[in-house]
């Protein structure tokens, strides 16, 4: 059955891959300007240490409760492998404590309150010893205003973004946004990245633009995007939430 999944994803991956290879050479763009994060959310860690035997290291979780004992079994399953985990979902303040444990990058800060409490779980951890680097924050963004969608307004960026420079601990990399339900995905990539260019003008590290799923990932990258957020496309529907 390994052998049947590892086939599967190998697939998946090889037609990703080539996807986003396309897009970016339709956009003049080299395919080294776009990260793959594989979103491996409701599926077991099983799956994602066979994505690292693929040469994929850059996964993604968008529950805490889910991810850590996830990043903790691929550790053991693969001990060299090493992989660079990111959350992507919604994040309460209560869970930073826990996050800071396993992720290298959160790309879902959208208030100044979230980013100080990751700023504090990670002097704590590093106080701890249970990790040594600052944590990467990407800011997302609100393109439609729905609080339900969470995210940052677009009016309220450039305050958050200095919020967050001031925290020593985290380290401000860019935004990160999904296309609003029912609108066309390019208008919705372009205001993103005209405010990440706005964004640079204040803060230059702040380079990334997460942006880009499985079925608007084109587009995405149409409009510049430097990392794409892949989960259905490589690892196929819903799979079941175990570790």
């Amino acid at each position: 059955m390994t052998d049947d999944r590892q086939g599967e994803l190998a697939a998946s991956l090889k037609a990703v891959e080539e996807r986003i290879a396309a897009a970016c050479a339709a956009a003049g763009r080299a395919r080294g300007e776009v990260r793959l994060l594989g979103v491996t959310k409701t599926f077991p860690a099983a799956d994602a240490a066979l994505l690292t035997d693929l040469g994929l290291t850059q996964l993604a979780e968008n529950r805490d409760q889910e991810a850590g004992p996830k990043a903790a079994e691929v550790a053991r399953l693969r001990p060299d492998a090493a992989p660079r985990w990111h959350m992507v979902g919604s994040l309460q303040r209560n869970k930073a404590r826990s996050v800071v444990r396993w992720a290298a990058e959160v790309q879902s800060v959208d208030s100044a309150r979230l980013a100080d409490a990751l700023g504090r779980a990670v002097g704590h951890a590093q106080e701890a010893g249970e990790r040594a680097e600052p944590l990467d924050v990407l800011i997302q963004v609100s393109l439609d205003g729905d609080p339900a969608r969470g995210g940052t307004p677009l009016g309220d960026l450039a305050a958050l973004a200095d919020h967050i420079a001031r925290v020593g601990e985290l380290r401000l990399r860019g935004v990160m946004a999904v296309a609003p339900l029912g609108e066309d995905p390019d208008r919705a990539f372009a205001r993103l990245v005209q405010a990440s260019g706005r964004l640079r003008e204040d803060h230059p590290n702040a380079v990334e633009v997460s942006a880009g799923m499985s079925h608007d990932l084109e587009q995405a990258i149409t409009h510049g995007s430097t990392c794409v957020r892949v989960g259905t496309a490589l690892l196929g529907g819903r799979g079941l939430a175990s570790p």
